[in-house]
């Protein structure tokens, strides 16, 4: 017996289902080198970097525990699982730590519910005029804690950190940085606790 001629395949026929097997195996197979490439080189989204500078590494501020302005120890008290976001300006530092102390409060205020977890710790008194969100704890000024803040006396103005609960300092945002940025980095870092 003879095969009939519907059971052959033709050459053209061959040729295109080939070619859908080929996109089919590209259409899984090529997302995953490109992933595969971006994940080695390093490369990420940008939706997924900090803002901030992300400190390596990390000063460990427990080394000098800071001191309220009224002279009580402030205490970390990695358990409550608070963030801080510090600032520690030059002294005769006016109208710039006004608008600073300004943003930084719109930033606490943008944080709602999770506005419990973030306190604002300000070394050294803060100038007149100066937002003081119910956050807001005023350290005494205190050298040592101004020596572990890396690259504190910045020509350019005010760095701001970001203190993990167990007081590691771990970004820092360089003078005139966007408060967004701030307020979206540390929304990622709550959302960790």
């Amino acid at each position: 017996m003879t095969p009939t001629p519907s059971h052959t395949v033709s050459a053209q026929q061959r040729k295109r289902n080939r070619l859908t097997l080929l996109l089919i195996a590209a259409f899984f197979f090529v997302p995953m080198l490109v992933a595969g490439v971006l994940r080695f080189a390093d490369l990420h989204p940008a939706v997924n970097r900090q803002h901030g500078e992300l400190l390596e590494p990390k000063p460990d501020l427990r080394r000098q525990p800071p001191q309220l302005a009224d002279g009580r120890a402030y205490a970390w008290n990695p358990g409550a699982r608070i963030w801080r976001i510090v600032v520690a300006p030059p002294a005769g530092c006016a109208a710039a730590c006004v608008a600073l102390s300004r943003q930084l409060d719109t930033v606490w205020q943008l944080f709602g519910k999770d506005a419990d977890h973030v306190e604002l710790l300000w070394v050294g008194e803060p100038p007149a005029g100066a937002a003081r969100p119910a956050s807001l704890r005023v350290l005494a000024p205190s050298p040592a804690l101004r020596a572990a803040l890396p690259r504190l006396n910045d020509p350019a103005g005010v760095p701001v950190y970001v203190v993990d609960p167990n007081g590691f300092v771990i970004l820092r945002y360089a003078p005139g940085f966007e408060p967004g940025g701030l307020r979206a980095d540390l929304a990622k870092l709550l959302k960790l606790m």
